[in-house]
C-alpha cells in the first residue's frame, strides 16, 4: 500500500509521521522550507501526557531539554492571589526550536519516514484507490507528483490543504495580542512561572513570565486593540514593525524587570513577536482520504492557551485510526472502507475514520466555548463597567484559577478529553463538542477516558510505565494484585493469563497483555481494553472472549459500533 503524506513539517506533522512509523506505517513529509529550525520567541508548555507521548515517539530530550515548573502565581497589582505548588503535577516548558529539532532528529533516524524539503503543495487529487499530490521547488519551479494512501494536513494557520479542500475556517481573528519575548536574565523567583495582571509599575493590562532552560525567560505582555484584525488566518507569532522592536518593546522589557526585581538587572534581549490569538475550528477534519491537525484544523491561543498539546492530541488520535485501516484490509467481497466517505457508504472502515473528526473536532470545539464563557470573567474594563461587572461576577481572586488553567494546560482550558462517542465516535457537524467531558470529571474506569499512567508488568515480567507501551497496540491490561512479588514464570501459566494471551491473539487488532497491580476503581481480575492513544475502550471482568472482542470490533469500527452509536 501507499504511503501516508503529511504536509507540514513543524511539530504536528513530525509527530504525526513519528506515530505512524510506531505503528509500521510510512510517511513522505512535505516540507515547504528547507529543514532549519531557527531559534525565535515560541515555546510550548508540556503536561506529563504531551511529555510521555514526545518521548515514547523517539525523541528522549523532552524531560531535559525543557524547564520543570516548581510553582505558578497570579498577582494583581502588588498583591498575590494565587499560589499553585507544581511538585506533584509536572510541568515543562521548552523553546519551541528545540522540540522541532529533537522531533526532526527522531524523524531522519526513522527508516519508514521520507523528509522532503523545498516541498510546496499546489494540487491535491483523490480518487477510489488513494491521493495523488502535485508539489513545487519554491526555487528551480520543478513539479513532483507523489501518490499515498492518505493525507494529512499539518501545514499550520494559512494551511494551503485546507484550502485546497475548500474546508472553511471560521472564527474570531484577533482574541487576544500579545507582545513576547525571549530574555537571558535572573529574576527573583526562579522556578516560578507568574501572572501579574495590572502591575503597578507602568499602564500594562498583564504581563506574565514563564521560566525557560539555561536562564532564559518568556515574557509577555497583553496589548490593547489597535492593529486591524485580519480577515483570515495570520501566522499566530509573526513580527510586527513597531509594536515589538525598538524603543516601545525595550520600554516594556526595562519596566517590566524593574518591577519585579526593585531595580533593573542585567538582561539581553534575545528574540520578540507580536502573537495574536485566534479562535478558528475548521469546519471539518476530514475530507475523503484528507485530514486535517493542529493548526490547520484549530487556533485557540486565548487565556494562555496552548495550542500544541491539543495538536498532539491530534496526531495520537489520527495516526492509531490511519494504522488499523492500513494495515487491515477489507473482509472478502465488502467494499474497501476508506471509500465510504466517496462514495456515501457506511462502513466499518469509513466509521474508524470519522471518529477522527468526531473525537476531536468535539473536544475543541468544547474548549472554545469555555474560552468564549471565560473571557468576560478574566477581561478587565473600565471605570463603571469594571465596578458593574464586580458586582456580578465576584472578585477577580475568585476567577484567578482560570488563569492558571490557561497557562498549564489544565481544566476545561487544556485538561485530556474523555471522548463521549469513545470508542469509534460518529461525526456531529452541528454543535462541535455537545457533550464532551474531561477526564479529570470522570471515573477512571468509564470508557473514553484517558487512562492513568499506572505502573505495569510484561508478559517478560519486565516492570514499565503504562504510558510507554502506549502507541505501537492496543493494550490488554488485567488487574492482578501481587504479581509483583510473583515471578514472571508463576503467574504467566496460572490465573487468567493463558486465557488472557488466547484471546488477545485473536483480536482483530493487534493486541499487547500487560498486568498491573492496581488500577483506581477497579476490582481484582478486571480486564481493560485501551487504545493506542491511552484511551479507554471498555472494562470487562475476566477473560471473556465475546465481550472483549466486541469492545475490539467497535474500537475499530465495526458492526458493534455502528449499532451502539446509531
Amino acid at each position: 500500500m501507499d504511503p501516508v503524506i503529511v504536509v507540514g513539517a513543524g511539530p504536528v506533522g513530525l509527530a504525526t509521521a513519528l506515530a505512524l512509523a510506531r505503528h509500521e506505517v510510512p510517511s513522505i513529509v512535505l516540507d515547504q522550507g528547507g529543514g532549519v529550525c531557527p531559534e525565535g520567541p515560541r515555546s510550548a508548555v508540556l503536561g506529563a501526557e504531551s511529555t510521555a507521548f514526545l518521548e515514547r515517539l523517539g525523541y528522549p530530550r523532552a524531560t531535559s531539554d525543557a524547564e520543570r515548573w516548581n510553582r505558578l502565581t497570579v498577582w494583581r497589582r502588588r498583591q498575590e492571589v494565587l499560589h499553585l505548588d507544581l511538585a506533584d503535577h509536572p510541568v515543562r516548558h521548552l523553546p519551541q526550536h528545540r522540540l522541532q529539532r529533537g522531533l526532526r532528529d527522531a524523524a531522519t533516524a526513522t527508516p519508514l519516514i521520507q523528509l522532503v524539503p523545498h516541498a510546496r503543495v499546489e494540487e491535491i487529487q483523490q480518487d477510489r484507490d488513494g491521493v495523488s499530490v502535485r508539489s513545487r521547488h519554491p526555487q528551480d519551479g520543478s513539479d513532483t507528483w507523489w501518490r499515498a494512501s492518505h493525507l494529512v494536513g499539518c501545514d499550520g494557520a494559512r494551511s494551503t490543504v485546507r484550502k485546497l479542500l475548500g474546508i472553511r475556517f471560521p472564527g474570531r481573528p484577533a482574541v487576544d495580542r500579545h507582545a513576547i519575548a525571549t530574555v537571558r536574565v535572573d529574576l527573583p523567583f526562579p522556578g516560578e512561572a507568574r501572572v501579574h495582571r495590572e502591575p503597578p509599575w507602568r499602564g500594562d493590562r498583564e504581563a506574565s513570565a514563564r521560566p525557560l532552560p539555561d536562564g532564559l525567560w518568556r515574557l509577555d505582555w497583553r496589548l490593547p486593540p489597535g492593529r486591524p484584525a485580519p480577515s483570515e488566518p495570520v501566522d499566530p507569532h509573526a513580527t510586527w514593525p513597531g509594536l515589538v522592536t525598538g524603543d516601545t518593546l525595550l520600554t516594556r522589557v526595562k519596566a517590566t524587570l524593574t518591577g519585579w526585581c526593585g531595580e533593573l538587572p542585567r538582561y539581553d534581549l534575545l528574540a520578540a513577536a507580536d502573537h495574536t490569538a485566534q479562535q478558528r475550528l475548521a469546519a471539518r477534519f476530514r475530507s475523503g482520504r484528507c485530514f486535517l491537525a493542529g493548526d490547520a484544523a484549530h487556533l485557540h491561543g486565548a487565556l494562555g492557551m496552548q495550542n500544541l498539546a491539543d495538536g498532539l492530541r491530534d496526531a495520537d488520535n489520527l495516526a492509531w485510526r490511519l494504522a488499523v485501516s492500513w494495515h487491515l484490509p477489507p473482509a472478502p467481497g465488502r467494499e474497501d472502507p476508506d471509500l465510504a466517505p466517496l462514495t456515501g457508504g457506511q462502513h466499518p472502515g469509513g466509521s474508524l475514520l470519522d471518529g477522527y473528526e468526531a473525537e476531536r473536532r468535539s473536544a475543541v470545539g468544547a474548549r472554545l466555548r469555555a474560552v468564549d464563557q471565560s473571557m468576560p470573567l478574566l477581561r478587565p474594563l473600565r471605570g463603571w463597567q469594571q465596578t458593574r461587572r464586580s458586582l456580578l461576577t465576584g472578585s477577580f481572586r475568585k476567577h484567578a484559577p482560570l488563569l492558571a488553567d490557561g497557562m498549564l494546560g489544565t481544566g476545561r482550558f487544556g485538561g485530556a478529553p474523555a471522548y463521549p462517542a469513545a470508542p469509534s465516535g460518529v461525526p456531529n457537524q452541528r454543535g462541535a463538542g455537545r457533550g464532551s467531558a474531561l477526564t479529570e470529571n470522570l471515573p477512571a474506569t468509564a470508557p473514553g477516558v484517558l487512562v492513568p499512567d499506572v505502573p505495569v508488568l510484561t508478559t517478560e515480567g519486565v516492570p514499565d510505565q503504562l504510558y510507554a507501551r502506549l502507541g505501537a497496540a492496543f493494550l490488554l491490561l488485567l488487574v492482578a494484585p501481587g504479581t509483583a512479588v510473583w515471578s514472571a514464570e508463576r503467574w504467566l501459566g496460572a490465573g487468567l493469563m493463558p486465557r488472557l494471551a488466547e484471546v488477545a491473539a485473536a483480536l482483530p487488532v493487534p493486541t499487547e497483555v500487560l498486568v498491573t497491580e492496581h488500577y483506581p476503581e477497579a476490582d481484582p481480575h478486571t480486564v481493560l481494553l485501551i487504545r493506542p492513544d491511552g484511551h479507554l475502550v471498555g472494562v470487562t471482568q475476566g477473560a471473556r472472549a465475546e465481550d472483549l472482542q466486541a469492545l475490539a470490533e467497535r474500537a475499530r469500527g465495526g458492526p458493534e459500533a455502528l449499532t451502539s452509536t446509531s
